[in-house]
């Protein structure tokens, strides 16, 4: 039994795809945590204002999620088209 280069290939797109995941799932996680913490620290000093803060804060929520999503469709890519 020989490892032949689709293998290597293969094992090579697995790891990138843990890799694209592991490593693209951080800023928006960290991202998100961010916004939130502040988000509450202002409503706390502001309450009037919290649906405005809140607004915002899924809006920017959103497009820092936009790069783990990225980040989804390339470790897919890597998994079933290479």
């Amino acid at each position: 039994m020989a490892i032949e280069g689709v293998d290597i290939v293969k094992a090579a797109a697995f790891i990138g795809a843990g890799l694209s995941m592991g490593l693209g799932a951080i800023g928006p996680g960290v991202g998100e945590g961010m916004v939130a913490a502040k988000a509450c620290e202002a409503i706390g000093k502001n309450p009037r204002e919290a649906g405005l803060l809140t607004r915002t804060m899924l809006v920017g929520q959103a497009v820092s999620e936009s790069t783990g999503i990225y980040s989804l469709v390339v470790a897919l890519l890597l998994l079933f088209v290479v």
